[in-house]
């Protein structure tokens, strides 16, 4: 019986950390539309969420666009099938390539930062430090920046759409012969206001996300420097697997319900 009782001990700590997540989100969302707000904290983490990710969103956003569409082509060409280039780049980058890559270096980028960052504030006792001068940790640390990814990283994942659509067109009428405005007139046709609008909408999803994962496990980091290290480890193993999960549960409700 050693083993089942290994496995019922894990689960049980899987849904026990579970619920103290899904707690830690209601009370940050109960805390955003209450005052006092702190302007500063949410501009900076605006600047740091949005303005600072966008070279590595785009770099990735154009490498994927361009090899995708190398990748249709050489499929497509099995079954004589290479015209449909821009509108199979268009949807994988709208529905599903671009939210979940800018989703996942999102979590590799901002929910790392915010972990390190909480949970050192918490080792050098800063956060008790805020508690002493009656400011609250949720809504001085965590507030501003889950609010700040969830506005920011929709644009994020619509310039990352657009930038890796443009790196599909770049390698497809630059290498694979297709005609621009033929290109440019497929892709445009063949995209529906839904896939926008679901693009967007995993954007906010996956910005709370890896807020929220951020914060949550910086909040409750270990002592020491090892603390710090297996919270960031946990934040961001913690975002990924919430942003995948979500993205299969979105797509679900978007396209095949």
């Amino acid at each position: 019986m050693r083993p089942l009782a290994l496995l019922g001990r894990a689960v049980l700590a899987a849904l026990a950390m579970i619920g103290r997540i899904a707690l830690f989100a209601v009370e940050a969302i109960s805390h955003i539309l209450r005052p006092p707000f702190y302007g500063r904290e949410f501009l900076s983490a605006l600047m740091n969420i949005g303005w600072l990710s966008l070279p590595v969103v785009g770099l990735t956003a154009v490498f994927t666009g361009g090899a995708l569409a190398l990748q249709i082509y050489a499929g497509g060409s099995r079954f004589n099938a290479e015209a449909v280039v821009p509108q199979i780049v268009a949807v994988g980058m709208v529905r599903e390539l671009g939210p979940v890559l800018v989703g996942l270096m999102i979590a590799a980028r901002v929910t790392s930062s915010i972990a390190a960052e909480i949970a050192t504030m918490k080792v050098t006792e800063q956060i008790d430090a805020l508690v002493t001068l009656s400011t609250h940790p949720m809504k001085y640390l965590t507030v501003p920046r889950v609010l700040a990814a969830v506005l920011v990283v929709p644009l994020l994942v619509g310039v990352g759409d657009i930038i890796g659509i443009f790196g599909g067109y770049a390698v497809a009428t630059g290498t694979l012969g297709f005609n621009p405005a033929g290109y440019i007139r497929n892709t445009v046709n063949f995209l529906e206001p839904l896939d926008v609008i679901s693009s967007l909408t995993k954007g906010a999803v996956f910005g709370f996300a890896a807020a929220l994962m951020g914060c949550y496990h910086g909040m409750n980091s270990g002592r020491g420097a090892m603390g710090v290290g297996r919270a960031t480890k946990t934040a961001v193993e913690g975002a990924a697997i919430l942003i995948l999960a979500a993205n299969f549960v979105l797509t679900g409700v978007f396209f095949t319900l």
